[in-house]
């Protein structure tokens, strides 16, 4: 955890930079696999759906990284912006952990 004396914006740097960090590198690899592959247990509807969410998702944190980047870490991210980013990831892994468990069970059969 970082030291509480730290100012505000090296604070930000060492929490927030890593975390958008993270959303970027999680939503990209979630729109890999819904671009190439298809998940069998969601309709087209759903896994379109999804994708467009992530695409979204994918833009705003690029934005956000833009903005917090040309401050100089001077502005942060409210808690209600960051929270559906952390939701659709966690939606993101429980499909991509579906999908893994049923290619390698299908391909153990």
């Amino acid at each position: 955890m970082a030291p509480s004396n730290l100012p505000e914006n090296e604070l930000l740097k060492t929490v927030l930079q890593p975390l958008l960090e993270d959303f970027q590198y999680w939503f990209a690899r979630s729109r890999a696999l819904l671009e190439t592959e298809e998940i069998t247990f969601l309709s087209a509807q759903q896994q379109s759906d999804l994708l467009d969410r992530v695409k979204l998702a994918h833009a705003e944190v690029s934005t956000a990284q833009m903005l917090f980047q040309a401050t100089d870490a001077q502005v942060g991210i409210e808690t209600s912006v960051l929270m559906p980013w952390h939701q659709l990831v966690t939606e993101c892994w429980q499909v991509s952990m579906r999908f893994h468990a049923e290619q390698s069970t299908s391909t153990n059969k």
